[in-house]
């Protein structure tokens, strides 16, 4: 495909969420549908400008770094809502981790493998909806078995920054039960959020409107202690992005473990 083309959010004929009470067709698979369409809309049309609009990335920047200084070399890596693959496929990589990233943006993707990121290991890209991980739609629906329930259990870590936010209050406990699937015992998960009490708040964002979510600190924690993980450091930045559209906000940074 080319740059700046609208992708379709999901494949043909297939569901995008569990096959509840009413079927793969029922309501709540509908909703799930469209919310991640116009995701999948709004971050194609958005592309290279996000990185623009979010230059600094010291918080992301200082995951990686803990991250390369406890893992092996060669220890894979998933980036959940990976973008363009900067900064944390590029870092991971170049550090000598095997990393994967994944998107529902084609255009992001689609940059992401221009960018030609060297590394011992090449990184590797997959389109594919989060809520499906560790799920056998991984394999069914989109082609990577790897990221499905063979998946389960291999993966060192688990980068997560600002793509859980796309997610209702009430599927981010689900999405997180996953990420811990596909967890090593003891693997990692770092995270970045927006500190703020929203659940999927219709929002302005670089010249789309997206439905944000968010959770007060103390909250997010309990959040992510009840899914199964020990939080282990979270701190706060203030940031002011470059886009005079969106207000400052609070980001936190959440360095957590698998438990169990």
């Amino acid at each position: 495909m080319t740059t700046g083309q609208i992708s379709d959010a999901f494949p043909v004929g297939e569901d995008a969420g569990d096959d509840g009470p009413d079927g793969p067709e029922g309501p709540d698979v509908r909703r799930r549908r469209a919310a991640r369409a116009l995701q999948a809309v709004a971050f194609d049309t958005i592309g290279a400008g996000y990185g623009e609009a979010f230059p600094a990335k010291d918080g992301q920047l200082e995951c990686g770094r803990r991250l390369l200084a406890e893992l092996e070399p060669g220890a894979r890596v998933l980036d959940v809502g990976c973008g363009t693959g900067e900064p944390t496929v590029g870092q991971l990589t170049a550090g000598g981790l095997r990393v994967t990233g994944i998107d529902l943006s084609d255009v992001m993707l689609t940059l992401a493998r221009r960018a030609r990121i060297e590394g011992a290991h090449p990184a590797e890209f997959h389109r594919i909806d989060l809520y499906d991980l560790a799920t056998e739609r991984a394999d069914r629906v989109w082609g990577v078995p790897a990221l499905g329930s063979a998946g389960r259990g291999t993966f060192a870590a688990v980068t997560a920054f600002f793509s859980l936010i796309l997610l209702p209050q009430d599927e981010i406990p689900i999405v997180l039960g996953r990420l811990r699937e596909l967890l090593r015992p003891g693997g990692l998960l770092v995270l970045g959020m927006v500190e703020a009490d929203l659940d999927h708040v219709p929002l302005p964002f670089l010249g789309r409107e997206l439905r944000i979510s968010g959770y007060l600190r103390e909250d997010l924690e309990r959040v992510l202690v009840a899914a199964g993980f020990a939080v282990e450091e979270c701190s706060g930045h203030p940031y002011a992005p470059a886009s005079t559209t969106l207000p400052p906000e609070e980001q936190l940074f959440l360095c957590c473990r698998r438990v169990g």
